[in-house]
């Protein structure tokens, strides 16, 4: 059975003796690794023999995707060819013909442009018309960058890559210079998404609502100030994790909290059955303002920690064991006397540990009611801290932003980048089928 290598070399042999096929088909054939970097959809839509054709002259990956490599080549002649088509469409005649009765439109040159394209710089010559009246629409006037470039920066900027960087990375990869500026515009042109997002209808109802902050720099009149960026992360119907919007305050309080719930209101929101926070004071009062129905769990985890901060190094291990059965205890009641009992062996010694689960309390036992698969959800506010993660590694490189909307627009980048990583929830099924039955008609079908 011949190899590979053998039935390319006669295939392109029997291409090669072709009438007219011109001189580049005698050159050595590309290695069959070359060949497996073709794109599929090329290989897919066009003939093997008109792929092998092509791919004749080529030997190095370089020759085929590098700048000014077969695939620049072919782009321009795709698009310039495509470009004639839309010309000819709009003249309403085809090349080398007289317009419809004499007179009228016609054809005047071509003007030279340049595109950039994730193959590097392609020049194309661009066919225009006598009275200035076409528009095409492949590439329209004064545009520079092909379709996927300007999605290529805006992944490179939602990284957290500074526009220097962005401008090397480019130049090296694709042997293309793109200046400062441009990258500017592109990210800049974010901004009419993000305000579109944040004005979005939302769901009536979620079952889960994650609030919390994290701390961002920004430039303001000369000088470098840390502000809270509000976040809220939903878990809907389906399971699904879902950002509803993010706000900018000078710092994290609940009377702004207020405002952010009575917007995600006037948004659609109706209903919120669980709303999980951390130990901010007065947080649960400003929920249950604006949702009434909505149950407040505070998050376990910040408790402990909150707890741990009173206790000398040397009792540290007892204390975290001492306090795992209230949080873990099987309901309410056998958690109070979990309490009872840790306070019995530490109140004397660490009255504030105490004092912060009592007052804390009606906001710590509600996840007891639920069944594990629920628990799990919303015993804390980690959902949200992920996530919180993941912008930080996009802003932490920007040191300070140096506008507010600067931020915005790299937060907005990086939650849509960071998406696929944590939006789906474990065991929803069972979550919400508990979540059914606990809070029965509040749920829609």
């Amino acid at each position: 059975m011949p190899s590979t290598r053998e039935k390319y070399s006669s295939e392109r042999a029997r291409v090669s003796n072709r009438p007219g096929a011109g001189e580049p088909l005698g050159e050595p054939a590309p290695s069959p690794g070359i060949l497996e970097r073709v794109p599929d959809d090329l290989r897919r839509q066009l003939p093997d023999d008109v792929v092998d054709e092509l791919l004749a002259g080529a030997r190095t990956e370089e020759e085929i995707v590098g700048p000014g490599g077969l695939l620049a080549q072919l782009t321009k002649r795709l698009v310039e060819r495509a470009l004639e088509v839309e010309l000819t469409d709009h003249l309403g005649y085809e090349p080398h013909r007289e317009p419809p009765g004499g007179t009228g439109n016609t054809r005047n040159g071509r003007a030279a442009k340049t595109l950039v394209t994730e193959h590097g710089q392609v020049q194309i010559d661009a066919p225009r018309d006598r009275d200035g009246t076409f528009e095409p629409k492949l590439v329209r006037k004064r545009q520079r960058r092909f379709e996927g470039f300007d999605e290529k920066i805006l992944a490179l900027y939602s990284r957290g890559m500074s526009t220097r960087d962005i401008e090397a990375h480019l130049r090296e990869l694709y042997g293309v210079s793109v200046g400062r500026d441009l990258i500017s515009r592109v990210t800049d042109a974010v901004m009419d998404d993000v305000r579109e997002w944040q004005a979005r209808t939302l769901e009536d109802t979620y079952p889960v609502l994650f609030l919390d902050c994290m701390m961002v720099k920004t430039r303001d009149s000369g000088s470098v100030q840390r502000k809270a960026c509000y976040l809220a992360l939903a878990i809907g119907m389906d399971g699904e994790r879902e950002v509803l919007g993010m706000w900018f305050q000078e710092t994290e309080g609940a009377k702004f909290w207020m405002q952010v719930l009575t917007e995600l209101r006037e948004r659609g929101v109706r209903d919120i059955l669980i709303c999980c926070v951390d130990g901010l004071e007065g947080f649960p009062e400003a929920i249950e303002t604006i949702f009434p129905k909505t149950v407040v769990q505070t998050c376990i985890v910040h408790l402990i920690r909150a707890s741990l901060r009173y206790v000398p190094r040397r009792d540290y291990d007892v204390v975290v064991k001492d306090l795992k059965p209230i949080y873990t205890a099987i309901d309410s009641d056998r958690a109070l006397h979990a309490l009872d009992a840790f306070e019995a062996k530490w109140g004397q010694k660490l009255p504030p540990v105490v004092r912060a689960w009592r007052d804390a309390w009606e906001h710590v036992i509600p996840f007891l009611e639920f069944p594990p698969e629920v628990r799990r959800v919303i015993y804390t506010t980690n959902a949200i801290e992920a996530l919180n993660r993941q912008l930080r590694k996009a802003v932490k490189t920007k040191g300070h932003f140096p506008t507010e909307d600067a931020a915005r627009k790299l937060i907005y980048l990086a939650i849509h980048n960071a998406v696929p990583q944590w939006t789906r929830t474990r065991g929803w099924t069972k979550a919400l089928l508990a979540f059914k039955i606990h809070f029965g008609d509040r749920l829609p079908d």
